[in-house]
Parts: C-alpha cells; structure tokens; sequence
C-alpha cells in the first residue's frame, strides 16, 4: 500500500510537535525534512548526537515515520572541488538519516555544463555518487536521484544509476517534473518504475510561460492517478511525499494544504 508523507517545505514554520500533530490529524504517516531552508521541524545535520535520539525516538512513539532527508546536494556540479563538498554533505546527510531510522536521502542531479555532451556528464555524476555509496551501503541508507532541474526527463537518471551499478542507488520519481518534459506517465514508468523508492507530488499549471506550482492536488495539469495506478500494480509500497513549497515567515495555509492533498490522494488511491 503507498503511503502518505509530507516535505517540512508545506509547513516550514510548524515545529516538530506541531507536525506531528498535523500529520496525523490528516493521516500522514510520512515527514520529509527539507534541510539547509531552516525550517522550524529543526531537523538538520547539525543536530547532536542526544537530539538525534530524542527526535527519532519522538517520531517512534508517535506512530510516524522519518521517510526521507531531502537534500539539497547536487552531483553535477561541474566544479571539481565544489563538487567534493556536495559529497561530503552527503556523508552527513547520510549518517542523520541512519541516526534517525531513516532510509533514504534525496540528492539532485543539479545544472550541468550545458557546453558537454550528456553521456559525459552522466559518467561525470555516476563518479560523484560512486565516492558515497559504500558509506550509504554502511548505513542501510539509499541515495534517491530525483527526476528534477537538468534531469528532469527520466532516461538520464535511468542512465546515471545504471552506470553505477550500486543497490544503494536509486531513483526518486516526481510525476510533475517529469511530465514537464513531456513524458507521458507510462512512458516514465517504463524507464524508471523498477528503481523508483520515492515520489514527490505537487500540481501546477503554465502561466505566461513558466510554472507555477498549486497549492491543490486536482486543479493543475499534472497526472497524478497514471503514476499511482502503475506503481501500485508493481507493488510499489513507498510514499507519495507532498511538495508544496512554502517559504518560512509567508503568509500560506499549511494545514488546507495538507488536508486537501490527503484528500485527494485518498480518492484516488480508492479508485485504483
């Protein structure tokens, strides 16, 4: 069965407590802390050893799940050593995650160099996770590519973690961003479903030219049921992680978001 999560992004001014109580309020069973935004959840690398095990056992004793870190690593940095600290991000991300009992973290892909072929640049990305798996593998924790930014369309991403080769490396599906590329949902299914561990769901529409992410799951021009549909019938049992991005300290409807989502993710779940 899909589960139902939430970024910090929907509620960044909510502390720890209050999430929790919004989540199961809504029927979450799922918190993807959104690092680095400095979100009031407070979940972040910096967190002591002690708070560590005070969050995860709070999350524990309330039923819900830390189901992924969202990182903002990127892999393709084209700068060597900027790159290098991106990786070594991740090493921490990775081990909040593990201290968490969490076993995922989310990584983009990020702008590539637009002047080189992409076949290079998915070598160039394959290396920069190869440095980070084995301490991933350590952990139990798996790195999620996200269908995002240059890597939106679903063959590269396929392609960087077939380069890889490694089982601690997969794939992160959102529906939207792929779609953005024109990609029908069968058609991203058919490269990515197997290595798909996580998804990100948000609608939007295109006005003037660009998007503009909805606040309602239902109201834009995205296709949520396909994707649903197709990895239910594959037995996906992950999440279904809403991302509405609301900035800290904006005026913005946290809760309306969260119930309208769980709604709507409800009665499609029903009609499948």
């Amino acid at each position: 069965m899909i589960k139902l999560a939430t970024m910090s992004s929907v509620c960044p001014d909510w502390t720890l407590d209050e999430v929790v109580v919004g989540m199961k309020r809504h029927g979450y069973q799922g918190f993807e802390p959104r690092v680095e935004w400095g979100h009031a959840s407070g979940i972040e690398a910096g967190l002591s050893a002690d708070e560590r095990k005070e969050v995860r056992a709070k999350m524990e004793g309330e039923g819900v799940a830390i189901c992924c870190i969202a990182s903002g690593a990127r892999m393709a940095v084209p700068d060597l050593e900027e790159r290098a600290g991106h990786v070594e991000d991740l090493r921490k991300y990775i081990d909040l995650a593990a201290d968490l009992g969490c076993d995922m973290v989310r990584v983009f892909g990020g702008a590539r160099d637009r002047g080189e072929e992409f076949i290079a640049t998915v070598e160039y990305v394959a290396d920069g996770f190869v440095q980070v798996l084995d301490h991933a593998a350590d952990r139990d924790v798996l790195l999620l590519l996200e269908t995002h930014d240059d890597w939106c369309a679903s063959a590269p991403v396929r392609a960087v973690v077939e380069q890889v080769g490694h089982p601690n490396l997969k794939v992160l599906w959102d529906f939207m961003h792929s779609q953005r590329m024109l990609e029908k949902p069968e058609e991203s299914f058919q490269i990515l479903g197997e290595y798909t561990h996580h998804t990100h769901a948000h609608d939007g529409q295109i006005i003037d030219g660009k998007l503009q992410v909805s606040g309602t799951l239902g109201s834009g021009l995205f296709d949520h049921e396909s994707p649903l549909r197709l990895l239910s019938e594959a037995g996906y049992s992950g999440y279904f992680s809403v991302e509405v991005i609301h900035k800290p300290g904006s005026e913005h409807n946290a809760d309306a978001v969260l119930a309208q989502y769980a709604e709507q993710f409800q009665t499609i779940m029903a009609g499948l």
